[in-house]
């Protein structure tokens, strides 16, 4: 009964997220912007698998991936010994990174760096930055100055690197953090916290995924260094015509084996690394290891379904959506529908149901999960409109970059800690499977009809949403931190005794 309660509690979640985006393609479809009979089947095919995707995967994390975080990290820093934390941060991270689906999908679009090589070196520098992360809150670190020192290399880096691969390793941070890497991370960070007892443990369970964020950017700035692009990092997605509903099956049917086993390979290192810490150190129950493993069922069919319906049916319909808004009389229409659109598809991303929910839980509802949905909302409606100014302007991605980092770096200073690590987490979970499967191929399929550079201005997309909710949140945090301010100042400081009597007052001892 309790998992039917669930599933019934999932299943409208997932409908208020993905039926808004489909709604505004249809409308879009029967208006300004027609697309086939064809492309509109396959999306819509693709929405129902995207609602029972994220219904499955966010049952799963929730009764497998986040508990299995929890007592990993927990374990870890029970061991009292610094090197052991050290090598299974790195191991973690680098067993994690490797499984995440949408790490493959990049690899596919940076020039002249083989597959094989990029992959390794991201796992590489999201375990380096595991590592830190962890180190940072075993020691109660501040999280903002390590973010400057960080992101001051990053962008002095940049005037170095090809601008093939500028926009690229820019969009990798945000790709890397994606469904099977967040839900594990976060709940590593509540494991570690949970062994502190000190008023800050709470606030410093967040920023892991913040700080990973930066090893993959780093990882592709340092490879465009080393190799010399020559050839142009994009392939176009397929763009489906259909003869019949034979031909439709067949176009998810072949498909649907690839992301099995895919995933499967996906989850392996991690389930493998599960069962050597319960055989050795965890030793859970028989129970609470059943309820793990049918968690792990249901993330696995979740994503199996959440990537088939995103890739197979809504990859196509955003390149095409955006070849049809940009080929209209006035292009720049596809700045405010592209805000729109922004403002509803981040919440079909998956992870964001699990950070919403993480950050309620963590701060007792003072931050509650709509609050959260709102702020991640607003701040990539802003980051999709300034995604497609790009994309109608060509301006270079570092003009938008490096100005909205120090916006959210000095912010940081003046916000309360938590908020500043939240904020830097949520960027990278916001940028998930649907910005790059559905909002970059729009910009991709923008930039194909207005003629531009497909590798400097369409990539650059992911980077994008994940900057601005680093703004957004911490302006809440700031909003919140003065209304506290105004609210104490409000309240007249308690009178004592003595300030109430008369000024000749006889006092009888």
């Amino acid at each position: 009964m309790g998992i039917r309660k669930k599933l019934k509690e999932k299943l409208k979640e997932a409908l208020q997220a993905v039926l808004p985006i489909i709604g505004l393609v249809l409308l879009l479809s029967f208006t300004i912007a027609p697309i086939s009979p064809s492309i509109l089947l396959c999306f819509l095919i693709g929405g129902i698998l995207l609602i029972a995707g994220i219904v499955f995967f966010t049952l799963g994390a929730e009764l497998a991936m986040s508990p299995m975080g929890e007592r990993v990290g927990t374990a870890m820093t029970q061991s009292k010994k610094l090197w052991v934390v050290v090598a299974l941060s790195f191991l973690l991270g680098f067993i994690i990174t490797i499984s995440e689906p949408d790490l493959q999908v990049l690899a596919q679009q940076v020039p002249a760096v083989p597959n094989l090589t990029l992959i390794l070196a991201v796992a590489c520098g999201v375990g380096v930055f595991l590592v830190v992360a962890l180190l940072r809150m075993l020691f109660s670190i501040a999280l903002p100055p390590l973010l400057v020192c960080f992101y001051a290399v990053i962008f002095i880096l940049a005037f170095f690197v090809p601008k093939e691969f500028l926009s690229v390793a820019f969009d990798s941070g945000g790709v890397t953090t994606g469904p099977m890497t967040v839900p594990f991370i976060m709940a590593l960070g509540v494991g570690i916290s949970a062994t502190r007892s000190d008023r800050h443990a709470a606030d410093d369970s967040f920023g892991l995924v913040a700080l990973c964020s930066i090893g993959p950017i780093l990882a592709v700035m340092m490879l465009g260094l080393i190799y010399n692009p020559d050839s142009a990092a994009y392939t176009p997605p397929v763009i489906p015509e259909i003869a019949d509903s034979k031909q439709l099956w067949n176009l998810f049917a072949v498909e649907l084996p690839t992301y099995m086993k895919e995933i499967a390979l996906s989850l392996l290192p991690i389930v493998l690394f599960f069962a050597v810490f319960q055989a050795l150190i965890l030793k859970l129950s028989g129970r609470n290891l059943t309820r793990i493993l049918i968690g792990l069922v249901y993330t696995y069919i979740g994503l199996v379904l959440f990537l088939t319906g995103v890739n197979v049916g809504f990859m196509p319909a955003g390149n095409y959506l955006g070849q049809v808004l940009a080929g209209l009389s006035h292009p720049w229409v596809i700045v405010p529908i592209a805000m729109v659109m922004g403002y509803f598809i981040v919440k079909a991303e998956p992870a964001v149901y699990v950070l919403n929910k993480q950050v309620e839980e963590i701060t007792d509802g003072a931050i509650s999960a709509r609050a959260m949905g709102t702020a991640l909302s607003a701040g990539v409606a802003i980051s999709l409109g300034i995604a497609m100014i790009r994309v109608l302007t060509g301006i270079s991605i570092l003009w938008i970059l490096i100005p909205g980092y120090t916006i959210a770096l000095v912010i940081s200073f003046f916000v309360p800690k938590i908020y500043t690590a939240i904020a830097f987490d949520s960027g990278g979970v916001a940028s998930g499977p649907m910005t790059a499967a559905f909002l970059l191929p729009l910009a991709q399929g923008a930039c194909v009809a207005l003629g531009g550079n497909i590798v400097t201005d369409a990539f650059g997309v992911v980077a994008m949403v994940a900057m601005t909710p680093l703004i957004t949140i911490q302006v809440m945090g700031l909003y919140s931190k003065l209304a506290e301010k105004k609210k104490t100042a409000a309240v007249p400081a308690p009178a004592y005794a003595f300030d109430l009597l008369d000024d000749d007052a006889i006092i009888e001892l």
